[in-house]
This record gives structure tokens, C-alpha cells and sequence, in this order.
């Protein structure tokens, strides 16, 4: 028996990425079709205050002791996904709505340890606690990205 799988394909508007004391890393954008007035670094420490506040009240009302807590949340226009590793850094990706939480936790997972790791980490370029502005780094993300299959091409 052939069990045919539809393939639905997401699109990706932006990453951050903060460390644990809330600073922001690292922004990169695919697609964006809306711009605030706000500048970056404003938007950035909007955005990481209201993750910052969705973990703690998901935290709290919990019924159930959960490690991962708060992953993501679902508007009809955009899902918002976190990532939070070990050392507390947060990776924050937009997406659209159709692909599945576990789908995006992967995908998150390998930016994370495939192209974070190998050339933030690893790299004697990358400053700790400091913007990423390696362009290596830039560019493997989105190699890592497009390669994904995810994401629509």
C-alpha cells in the first residue's frame, strides 16, 4: 500500500536570537512584508520582554510540571516559535502557520547546533555577548535554511 504525503512548505520572515541576559545576538530577515516604526534594537527588546512574560505566565498556570514550557504561539497570520537551549540562549523564528511545532523545533534545533555552534561558537571571529556580524555566519544560516525541507523555495 502507497501512502502519498502532501508536503507543506512554510515561510520564514525572521530569526532573532538572544542571549540569557536578553541582548540581541543576532537578526536576520527573509520576509517581511510589514515594518514598524520601531528600530530594530526597540522591536528586539519588545519582543524578548513579551517572551520573557509568556514563559513566566505559562510557567505559573500550568497544570502539569513541564521542562519546555511555553514553545510557541498561533495568530492568523504568523506562529512565532521559540527555541530556548541549555545556556538560555532563545531563538525566536516567525514562520506562517501551516507547518507542524515539532517540524520548526527541528529546524531550530539544527540552526542551533549545526550553524550556532559551528560558527558562532567555533569561531574566533564571533565575540561572546556581542552582535553576530560574521557574514560566514549569515550565510550558512540561510544555506542551512533554503536546504531545509520545510521551507519554500
Amino acid at each position: 500500500m502507497n501512502i502519498m504525503i502532501s508536503e507543506i512548505k512554510m515561510n520564514i520572515y525572521n530569526l532573532y536570537l538572544f542571549d540569557r541576559h536578553g541582548s540581541l545576538l543576532f537578526y536576520h530577515e527573509w520576509t517581511r512584508n510589514k515594518h514598524t516604526s520601531m528600530s530594530k534594537e526597540e522591536e528586539a527588546k519588545l519582543l524578548y520582554g513579551m517572551i520573557f512574560s509568556l514563559k513566566s505566565f505559562v510557567n505559573r498556570l500550568s497544570p502539569t510540571v513541564s521542562k519546555e514550557g511555553f514553545l510557541s504561539y498561533k495568530t492568523t497570520a504568523y506562529r512565532l516559535n521559540l527555541f530556548e537551549t541549555v545556556s538560555s540562549l532563545k531563538f525566536i523564528l516567525n514562520t506562517d502557520i501551516e507547518t507542524s511545532q515539532s517540524d520548526i523545533r527541528e529546524l531550530l534545533s539544527g540552526i542551533y547546533r549545526d550553524v550556532y555552534v559551528e560558527y558562532a561558537v567555533k569561531s574566533p571571529m564571533v565575540v561572546p555577548g556581542e552582535m553576530i556580524t560574521s557574514n560566514l555566519f549569515r550565510s550558512k544560516l540561510v544555506q542551512y535554511v533554503q536546504s531545509s525541507h520545510l521551507v519554500k523555495n
